[in-house]
């Protein structure tokens, strides 16, 4: 049986998973306490269900501690259990709130919104260092779903390297485990035909290739992701997000995590994302 485990920060896009799990085929459950998790999910693979996700999150905060020990236990029992972290930036998180006029979880006669926000991520903080993670905060409902999906086909017997660009103007992404900062490259931004264009456009390759520094810089972060993923791969990790920064994260970051993806796609288990792309 294939067990998801949805959770995440209020406003982060949570529901928007798991509606995409449920039209993969997937029997979902929506705010299940963690003392449950276990107990539910051997009456549904008795019942016959192959594939099951469910949301646990703040809202079930009096068991949310139990959590961990949960996970650990189904996967002792042979079970193909993955967690599935959502997140976003405090000033994104507000501003959906705001739009919507939906109350907190946590929100009292107390506490303001970003006070609430504040007290969720360090209640989460357990489980976020056990998940992959997905910063929201940049992205369209679409493109939420797309990753989603990407997330649903991996094999998840391996270590998965997502390579993914940004723009530092925008912020740097919740979800990094490694951050390279390329800003010091030439930037074809600054070049009139090659502005419009993206770092997967062939025009803007040329460019970059014929730049000796950006060689040597894509030698050096190949040479440092090689020597150390071992070491990740022996502490159990199943993922590892590999984040390049640019100005606009258009050019520069798009070029070097597609030139990394194909490098590593060969032995490894890669995905890629352009955050800046999906705007």
């Amino acid at each position: 049986m294939r067990l998801i485990v949805i959770s995440g920060l209020a406003g982060s896009g949570k529901s928007i998973a798991l509606t995409v799990l449920e039209d993969s085929g997937y029997y979902c459950v929506d705010n299940l306490p963690a003392s449950l998790l276990s107990e539910v999910t051997l009456y549904l693979k008795e019942s016959g269900h192959q594939r099951t996700a469910v949301s646990i999150d703040a809202r079930s905060r009096e068991t949310l501690p139990l959590l961990p020990q949960q996970l650990a236990d189904l996967k002792h029992q042979g079970m193909d259990v993955h967690l599935l972290f959502l997140e976003a930036k405090t000033e994104t998180l507000v501003k959906r709130f705001s739009e919507t006029r939906r109350r907190h979880p946590l929100s009292d006669a107390h506490s303001t919104l970003p006070e609430c926000i504040q007290a969720e991520r360090e209640m989460l903080v357990e489980i976020h260092d056990l998940a992959n993670r997905i910063d929201t905060s940049d992205l369209s409902p679409s493109t939420l779903r797309a990753w989603v999906r990407d997330f649903v086909g991996l094999d998840h017997a391996c270590l998965t390297l997502f390579f993914q660009s940004f723009g530092f103007k925008h912020g740097i992404p919740l979800d990094s485990d490694m951050v390279f900062d390329v800003r010091c490259l030439p930037n074809p931004h600054y070049e009139a035909a090659l502005r419009p264009l993206t770092g997967k456009d062939h025009a803007v390759v040329q460019f970059l290739d014929a730049v000796p520094d950006a060689n040597r810089m894509y030698g050096d972060i190949r040479r440092f992701v090689d020597d150390w993923l071992p070491c990740f791969i022996r502490d159990n990790r199943n993922y590892l997000t590999v984040a390049i920064g640019c100005t606009g994260g258009r050019h520069r970051s798009v070029y070097f995590a597609e030139r990394l993806a194909r490098h590593f796609g060969g032995s490894n288990q890669v995905l890629v994302r352009h955050r800046e792309l999906n705007q």
